[in-house]
């Protein structure tokens, strides 16, 4: 290869001469994958069948071992020459390896022989042995039992002795009561004397004992205190190792732009006010785009895909596209887009159309409304026609809070408002008590075996990838979804989902996750493949009437 042609530029096999150039970069939150990011990624992907990577993707079936699958990427570039070609890369490490031939390597490579992260991890691993040598050792243990022992004897030694106490003032309190009214005042002096040196003799004893065991404690304590601190010490060692060390690493991480201009991820993420993430710039994008920018190949359009079988927590789909994460990668790609004519982010489009508002029921109470696939249920932070806006606009002497409840951006259907306070006052309580029952219908993405059943499937934001939910057992909170299929026809289920508790994005997780459904719901882009819309539609929805308190049901029929 010459110059212009580095060592990771592919060029393509088959034929590009009839596909158009994008107009523009893409968007890497949210896009359709250009024909020839498909056609890159169509290329790498029969590489990927054929060539043994040393890892486990677990594309095909159940293999033994441990099964990691993997988000590749593709950058369509031009080189110097105007050569058209593509770069590849991967997210992680493939194979405990960042090198591979034809990948871009890199941002920081870690486990490069003799560079500062691996001594330091050798440093860290000295002291963890170190801690758990400690913590784990017979003379440390033994001397916190002893210590245990010690306290429970002392606690045994010093109420055996108040019982007793106990036991001899019931006892005096008893001479007492039975000496004769007759005895003469200098005898019962005597008895009440010695009754009286009994009790202070007692608690002599006691004070005594008291400051034995204190003693005897402390001295415990004491040994016991000194090998804490050694511990805490080395504690406090790894900590400051271990911040020294992810300091130095964020300053590794240096990313250039198409001005050429470099930022390491402590400046990147400096404006955010929080620390880099785990595993930021390890993304498949950041690499090609650095890799691109470092040879100065010029991007075209990018896309990403995953390989092999899903994680656990996430939903991922062999050999399917997906968007950029945003916790890890939206600041760095923010940073390295600069000075490239990039797509606008789709979903801040304003619709050419906005439909009037379509009106299911309506009393002097209440409102219920179709809402409309794309459109925001309150106001966001874009400026995006959102419903609560559009209801405030057409009942002005409505009374606030109108907002019931909310559907995703995505979902249409069924929206509820109320036009008096103690009407909505009484509609959240229902919601709050789920008494309030829906009803939604869907289309999924292939014939579904179980004619119904339940979900139960605990969710919780993905911190690195905002919306997205992920099911999490230990930190997600409960979320039940009952289903019963309508018919199925053309490949794809008709459903009913009920919903029992109302967690977010919950029937397009429950409906896709592998422990689900493992089929997602048509046109959600976010856990499975876009469409024109999410065939998600709130169809039914009984509640009890703020003012008649009789039960009643509104359906709103689904336009697919």
């Amino acid at each position: 290869m010459t110059d212009a042609s580095p060592s990771c530029f592919t060029r393509f096999r088959s034929s590009t001469a009839a596909i158009p150039l994008p107009a523009q970069f893409t968007f890497p939150f949210y896009y359709e994958p250009h024909e020839l990011s498909r056609l890159a990624a169509q290329e790498l992907q029969e590489r990927l069948k054929t060539e043994d990577f040393q890892h486990n993707f677990g594309a095909e079936g159940d293999p033994e071992g441990r099964v990691i699958g993997k988000m590749f990427g593709v950058l369509v570039v031009k080189n110097r020459l105007g050569e058209l070609g593509y770069l590849s890369g991967f997210s992680g490490k493939m194979g405990n390896s960042n090198h591979h031939p034809g990948f871009v390597p890199p941002v920081f490579d870690m486990l490069e022989k003799g560079n500062f992260f691996l001594e330091g991890m050798k440093d860290l691993k000295e002291i963890n042995q170190k801690v758990r040598d400690k913590e784990s050792s017979e003379a440390f243990l033994s001397m916190q039992s002893d210590h245990e022992a010690l306290e429970k004897q002392a606690e045994a030694e010093i109420e055996a002795l108040r019982e007793e106490m106990r036991t001899r003032k019931r006892l005096r309190k008893e001479k007492r009561e039975s000496l004769s009214p007759d005895m003469n005042a200098t005898e019962r002096a005597i008895i009440e004397n010695e009754l009286i040196r009994e009790s202070l003799s007692y608690k002599h004893q006691l004070r005594i004992l008291v400051a034995e065991w204190n003693t005897k404690k402390e001295i415990s304590k004491v040994k016991i205190d000194t090998e804490i601190a050694v511990l805490d010490n080395l504690k406090e060692q790894r900590k400051a190792l271990s911040n020294h060390l992810q300091h130095q690493i964020f300053s590794e991480y240096a990313f250039l732009n198409a001005h050429g201009r470099a930022k390491n991820l402590l400046d990147i993420f400096e404006n955010l006010k929080v620390d880099p993430p785990a595993g930021a710039g390890e993304c498949a994008a950041p690499k090609l785009l650095q890799y691109a920018f470092k040879h100065q190949l010029t991007p075209i359009c990018m896309a990403e895909f995953w390989w092999g079988s899903s994680p656990k927590s996430e939903i991922r789909k062999h050999g399917q596209f997906y968007p950029s994460c945003r916790g890890k990668c939206e600041p760095i790609l923010g940073h390295m887009l600069e000075g490239l004519d990039v797509e606008p982010n789709p979903i801040l489009k304003k619709p050419d159309f906005i439909p009037p508002l379509s009106i299911a029921y309506e009393d002097d109470y209440l409102v219920i409304i179709n809402k409309p696939a794309g459109f925001l249920s309150v106001p966001g932070k874009s400026d995006l026609p959102d419903m609560y806006s559009m209801m405030r606009e057409k009942y002005p002497n409505a009374e606030d809070p109108m907002i019931v409840h909310r559907l995703d951006m995505a979902t249409s259907g069924a929206l509820l408002f109320t036009k008096t306070k103690e009407a909505n006052k009484f509609m959240q309580q229902q919601f709050i008590k789920k008494t309030i029952s829906k009803r939604y219908v869907a289309l999924l993405d292939g014939n579904l075996e179980s004619d119904e059943g339940e979900v139960d499937l605990p969710l919780r934001l993905d911190l690195d990838d905002r919306p997205r939910q992920l099911v999490c057992y230990e930190y997600g909170k409960e979320a039940k979804t009952k289903y019963k299929v309508v018919d199925r026809l053309y490949g794809q289920t008709r459903i009913h989902f009920f919903p029992i508790t109302g967690r977010t994005h919950q029937l397009r997780v429950h409906a896709a996750h592998p422990e689900g459904l493992n089929m997602p719901i048509i046109g959600d882009e976010l856990y499975g493949k876009r469409d024109k819309r999410l065939h998600l539609h709130a169809e039914e929805i009984t509640f009890v009437h703020p003012r008649t308190r009789e039960r009643i049901t509104v359906t709103v029929p689904a336009g697919f």
